[in-house]
């Protein structure tokens, strides 16, 4: 069943980049989806993932989950080691510094609820799943 999810995750992602963000923004589940572009810090090569997020002011947030693993998602290896990177919000396109917070951070709590209430409680079971913390990843706009 995992696999069939993972498979409609990839063709949401192929729509949402090859429709330019006209359809995408808004599908599985009605859940506002950005598409976050990062360089691979091993490849060098651009990578983009498709996630769920939430708002906090000007800041987007993304949850690094993957789905409650024991590993985190390998965008957010790469984000720590190049912060600057590129989201797109529907047809919109902005240069983002990214900033990832853990449990120690005093704000965490406050996004952590924000990303979780947007995801319908999906974080909070993916916690369950993982020893690891999981990150909060604050999206800051640029310019």
């Amino acid at each position: 069943m995992a696999s069939v999810f993972e498979n409609v995750l990839k063709v949401h992602q192929w729509v949402y980049e090859n429709s330019g963000g006209v359809v995408g923004h808004r599908v599985l589940f009605g859940n506002p989806t950005l598409l976050l572009r990062t360089v691979g810090r091993k490849t060098g090569q651009e990578r983009t993932s498709a996630l769920t997020y939430g708002r906090d002011g000007d800041d987007y947030l993304v949850t690094a989950s993957n789905g409650g693993s024991p590993r985190p998602p390998g965008w957010l290896a790469n984000l720590k080691a190049k912060p600057e990177c590129e989201i797109q919000v529907g047809r919109r396109k902005m240069k983002v510094v990214a900033r990832p917070t853990l449990p120690d951070d005093p704000d965490y709590a406050r996004r952590w609820e924000i990303v979780d209430k947007v995801n319908q409680g999906r974080y909070t079971a993916y916690q369950k799943l993982t020893k690891r913390p999981i990150a909060v990843v604050v999206l800051t706009p640029v310019g």
